[in-house]
């Protein structure tokens, strides 16, 4: 106890308390809210945990949000990875102008960018007169409100946060190492999976995890592109909110969609070992 006491009046804990009187504030204090919201009402209840459990579209909505998710995410790695990989072996200047092209969404929000893919995929869009022009089809593809347009405009919002914690990794990786193998007679494939692809796991795994993160909780592109098919759970969150005012089972879906990512992460992370992986660095 003194020990604790003599740490908090230290140099030390008196830095750590903004950062966790912060966190308080503003992460565990709406938790408790939400999940006070969720199992009380006019005393100790699980009427919305019932209502939850008697009706397959919530579930249906869950689906939904782990499937777009884990689809993005994995779209977002397969594009991310060529571009990090060539940010981290071009010049300087290159480099630059690779960074800006990527900050450059960001001057726009969010819902903007949603509305301007209404415009491109829509079915006298950019994408239909070009596919059209070239042959490719006979007649305008329906490219919104299904997967397609919700994939589409989260990978172009969530792409920097793939590319960046890959490009931070692959920017320390010592490029003699693939020097050297390309001189012992291995070919590019297999400098790329045996070589380079091991040493960039960390920034893989991050990539990853923050993607997935940011597309579980994604709410304006899916209610945007999507349409009744690919209804996700912070979409029936919203509706609960702002159209039926129901806040407590608002507060269920969200320890819902709480519990099922923290459970798959925990999963994920102690059959594919993420903490030795993310941990491990670059040089390991």
């Amino acid at each position: 106890m003194q020990q604790a006491v003599r740490f908090w009046r230290s140099r030390e804990g008196a830095l750590i308390l903004p950062a966790l009187v912060f966190y308080l504030l503003v992460y565990v204090y709406p938790l408790v809210k939400m999940a006070g919201w969720s199992f009380f009402d006019h005393g100790f209840t699980l009427k919305f945990w019932r209502e939850l459990a008697r009706e397959p579209a919530y579930f249906k909505a869950l689906s939904n949000t782990l499937e777009i998710s884990v689809l993005v995410t994995v779209i977002t790695l397969l594009l991310s990875y060529p571009f990090a990989y060539l940010m981290t072996t071009t010049t300087p200047r290159a480099r630059r102008v690779l960074t800006v092209l990527l900050l450059i969404p960001f001057w726009t929000s969010v819902l903007v960018r949603t509305f301007a893919w209404l415009v491109i995929l829509g079915r006298n869009g950019l994408v239909n007169n070009l596919l059209l022009a070239l042959g490719l089809v006979g007649e305008p593809q329906k490219l919104l409100f299904n997967m397609i347009g919700v994939q589409v405009g989260m990978v172009q919002v969530l792409l920097p946060f793939m590319v960046f914690p890959l490009y931070a990794v692959m920017s320390r990786i010592d490029l003699n190492v693939i020097r050297v193998a390309r001189s012992l007679g291995a070919p590019p494939h297999r400098v790329l999976l045996h070589v380079f692809l091991p040493l960039s796991l960390p920034g893989v795994a991050a990539g990853c995890i923050l993607v997935f993160l940011l597309a579980v909780g994604f709410y304006v592109t899916p209610a945007l592109l999507g349409g009744p098919g690919q209804i996700t759970l912070a979409t029936m969150i919203d509706m609960m909110i702002t159209t039926f005012l129901n806040f407590g089972f608002a507060a269920t879906l969200g320890l819902l969609l709480l519990a099922v990512v923290a459970g798959i992460f925990a999963g994920v992370s102690a059959l594919l070992g993420l903490n030795r992986i993310v941990g491990g660095g670059a040089g390991s």
